[in-house]
C-alpha cells in the first residue's frame, strides 16, 4: 500500500519531469527552425540498428579518445522521440563527445521493450538512460549521467538553466 507522503512524492516528481520535458521539446522546436541546423559534420550514430532489443556489449561502443554518451531509448517513448533533435544539435556543437543511440526495442514488439534481452541485460527500467564513458573508459550512468548531459545542453546553449 502507498501511503499519501509517497503518492505526493511520486506526482511532483512526475510534474517536474513533464515541465522538464516540455521545456525539451520547446528547444528541440525551436531548433529545428534554426538556419543550417543540419549544417555540421558530427552526427548522432545508431549503435544497433537492424538488431534491437538484442543484447550488446557497452564497451564496444567506446569511441577512442572521445566522451561517448551512449542513449538507451525506445521509439514509442515520447521523451526519446523529442530528445533526439537535440542530441543531434549537440552532436554538432561537441566534436569531443560521440553520441550513440541504443534501441531497446525488439522489432515485433508495439510499444517499449521492457522484457527485451538488451534490456534486461542492462536492467533498464525507464528510457531514455544514459551511459557516459570517459576518453579513458570510465563509466557514468543513470542521475549522474543525465546530470551530465543537461549541463552539455545548458553549456552548449541548446537548453535553458
Amino acid at each position: 500500500m502507498i501511503d499519501k507522503a509517497a503518492a505526493r512524492q511520486y506526482v511532483r516528481a512526475m510534474r517536474n519531469r513533464t515541465v522538464y520535458l516540455l521545456g525539451v521539446v520547446c528547444l528541440a522546436l525551436a531548433f529545428s527552425f534554426l538556419p543550417g541546423a543540419r549544417a555540421g559534420a558530427a552526427e548522432v550514430q545508431e549503435a544497433n540498428s537492424g538488431r534491437g532489443g538484442e543484447t550488446l556489449d557497452l564497451q564496444s561502443l567506446r569511441v577512442k579518445g572521445k566522451t561517448t554518451l551512449i542513449e538507451f531509448y525506445s521509439p514509442f517513448c515520447p521523451p526519446c522521440v523529442r530528445l533526439a533533435p537535440l542530441l543531434a544539435a549537440l552532436a554538432q556543437k561537441r566534436s569531443d563527445v560521440a553520441i550513440k543511440k541504443v534501441n531497446i526495442n525488439r522489432p515485433e514488439v508495439k510499444g517499449i521493450d521492457w522484457r527485451s534481452p538488451l534490456a534486461q541485460q542492462h536492467k533498464i527500467r525507464t528510457v531514455p538512460y544514459f551511459v557516459i564513458f570517459s576518453p579513458r573508459g570510465k563509466a557514468t550512468e543513470g542521475q549522474a549521467a543525465s546530470r551530465q548531459l543537461e549541463n552539455w545542453l545548458v553549456e552548449a546553449g541548446l537548453m535553458g538553466k
